[in-house]
């Protein structure tokens, strides 16, 4: 087992992919389902608290969250949410265009609608939602996708409300704005997937590419979420929540099955050394005298705040906890979130990383006396008021007895590396009980056959009308589908005066480039993205500025694209004016000239741009430049 080939191992994945509905309401209400940047009006805080299933039996996610202490403020506007937000008003009839959706995704996935959707409740109370529960329904089962000539079973097509969006957390309070909650969602289910991190991703394109195929999805910064399930033989069922980028998958899970590789070699470790669960004692030690004049800034204020420095013996775990897992990611790292997640501490300290942190040679061979350690044991430190140590330290204790059977199943957090942080246990099934506010919605066959009659074009019809419509070559027409600008592209190209071609590589090439340099293009509203076109066909601005408007707009969401225009400097030159710039620049280089004659064009043609690119037209530039330069030669 320590001779593991992590390229020789087989991850199995199943997908779920989010995306937002673009609706003309909420699922539940009549409130809108954009995002305005409206003053908040109101603040309620809460406390949610876990209940029993109909079996009598709590989730332990919802515990979880519970045992965490925290209360929850929410922040809402009347613009954007009403009292079915704020939980003081019951749930309205179901979104019957957000169901039509949810039905044509289906079909489009040769998924087989139910009978009757039936609302169901599931038990959510991190704060996300006001209710301290999800409401979400079964819309569609068992279909397929063709994904690279592979059939790829799609489990099930769920709808459900999206949840308010985290604004601040402290240590006691997170706080929400629910603007967001009940925005409808579409849920697609994958079964469990056998294959390399880059098949996966593969299989997530093919499923945005169908749903993107309603146009009737939201585009934008969190309208898309990608949750994973991975497991490898001998690990567990990992699920990694919120990938944000499609281009993370195969990195989110190439690094999980590097993570629960590793651990396996921890485990085998572990056995080679012969360590005995058994021998792990809950026996914390205060080791606060020892770090009296400590120069650690956490433990100094640990010490004046009347806290004390915990610490606890780990026998065996010497070395293991430096035990790289992934980037940025070791053993020591998975206990400290626990700690974190489950005590509300800053962090931890460990033996396979001090001294450092402030904390001296001397300190760690007085800690290693205390607590006895052996060759090859390890110690943790935690520094904090007593009863936070306490519970820190027996998260700890607890992450270390999952060590020896491998891999402990649980929830994570995607980063935006793809690496993934300890999230909250996994959910079992007591989180799920029926909605008893929502009545069933039948599907009638009636709807179905009026669905079918009316069903987008498919990906590959769609490439080929994009490419006779628009004389877009294939490879245009496919970034096109793959992206989500499609639907604003047949608009801009539908009244532009601008080549359609121009515009499609504005929308996939350029706009990818710029969310590659950290730009929030994504962020942009398609009313500003044409609003922009429009000042290219009205003459105010050259086609070159379009990029660096679209780089202030994501910087200034609140502003027009006027005004960057105006900041920018950006506003279109008159032939006048361009014709003094033309006649500076031929002064400036007369010997040049009067040597190649017309054949100086080029040197001159980038001179003149490098000073009014964005602000006239290339086209024009040059031919003025030629007409100039002929007259000249002609004298």
């Amino acid at each position: 087992m320590s001779d593991r080939d992590e390229n020789s191992v087989k991850v199995k994945v199943g997908l779920e992919i989010h995306r937002q509905l673009d609706t003309g309401h909420k699922l539940f209400c009549a409130c809108p389902t954009d995002f305005l940047e409206s003053e908040l009006e109101e603040k309620f805080l809460r406390r949610l608290r876990p209940t029993q299933s109909e079996l009598g039996q709590v989730d332990q996610a919802a515990l979880f969250e519970f045992h965490r202490g925290k209360s929850v403020l929410y922040e809402s506007d009347h613009r954007t949410s009403c009292l079915v937000e704020m939980d003081e008003e019951p749930p309205g009839a179901l979104n019957s265009e957000a169901v039509e959706i949810c039905l044509t995704a289906a079909l489009l996935m040769n998924a087989e609608p139910v009978d009757e959707i039936h609302v169901m409740r599931k038990i959510v109370i991190d704060g996300s939602n006001t209710t301290g529960f999800q409401r979400t329904c079964v819309v569609a089962l068992d279909g397929m996708l063709e994904v690279d000539g592979r059939r790829v079973p799609i489990q099930q097509i769920s709808l459900e409300e999206d949840a308010a969006r985290k604004t601040n957390q402290t240590r006691d309070t997170v706080g929400y704005r629910i603007d967001r909650l009940g925005v409808p969602l579409i849920e697609v289910t994958t079964a469990p997937l056998l294959g390399s991190p880059e098949e996966v991703e593969r299989v997530a394109l093919a499923i945005g590419t169908v749903l993107r195929a309603t146009r009737k999805v939201k585009r934008g910064l969190g309208s898309i979420r990608q949750d994973l399930n991975i497991s490898i033989p001998s690990g567990a069922l990992i699920e990694i929540k919120g990938v944000q980028e499609l281009d993370l998958i195969s990195k989110a899970v190439g690094f999980e099955l590097n993570r629960q590789t590793a651990l396996l070699k921890i485990k085998d470790e572990l056995s080679r050394r012969q360590a005995n669960p058994d021998a792990l004692e809950r026996k914390y030690v205060d080791l606060s005298d020892i770090f009296a004049g400590s120069q650690s800034r956490v433990v100094k204020e640990a010490l004046s705040s009347k806290g004390v420095v915990l610490g606890v013996r780990l026998e065996k775990f010497g070395g293991l906890l430096g035990r790289e897992l992934a980037p940025d990611l070791r053993l020591g790292t998975e206990m400290s979130s626990r700690a974190i997640f489950w005590a509300g501490v800053g962090g931890i300290f460990h033996s396979d990383e001090l001294p450092s942190f402030g904390i001296g040679e001397e300190e760690v061979r007085r800690v290693k006396e205390r607590l006895n350690l052996g060759q090859e044991d390890a110690f943790v430190l935690v520094a904090d008021d007593p009863s936070r140590a306490k519970d820190a330290l027996d998260a700890v204790m607890d992450r270390a007895m999952e060590a020896f059977p491998g891999v402990p199943e649980e929830t994570r957090m995607a980063m935006p590396d793809g690496t993934s942080r300890y999230m909250r246990p996994r959910p079992g099934a007591a989180r799920m009980y029926p909605e008893t506010d929502v009545p069933p919605t039948p599907v009638t066959e009636e709807l179905i056959m009026r669905l079918k009659a009316n069903l987008p074009e498919t990906p590959e019809k769609l490439a080929k009308r994009l490419m006779e419509q628009y004389s877009l070559n294939q490879k245009l027409a496919k970034q096109l589908i793959d992206s989500d600008y499609l639907r604003l592209f047949e608009l801009i190209a539908a009244t532009s005066k601008t080549q359609s071609s121009f515009i499609a590589t504005i929308l996939t090439e350029t706009c990818k480039s710029l969310e590659r340099e950290g730009v929030a293009v994504r962020s942009v509203q398609d009313s500003r993205i044409e609003a922009i076109f429009k000042l290219v066909d009205g003459g105010s601005v050259a086609k070159e500025a379009i990029t660096d408007l679209l780089k202030w707009q994501a910087r200034n969401p609140g502003l027009e694209p006027e005004d960057g225009v105006k900041q920018l400097g950006l506003r279109m030159l008159t032939e006048s004016e361009l014709g003094e710039v033309i006649a500076r620049h031929i002064e400036k280089n007369k010997k040049l000239i009067d040597e190649k004659g017309t054949a100086a064009f080029s040197s001159l043609m980038g001179s003149i741009m490098s000073e009014v690119r964005g602000s006239t037209e290339p086209k024009m530039v040059a031919e003025k430049l030629k007409k100039r330069l002929a007259e000249i030669s002609a004298r």
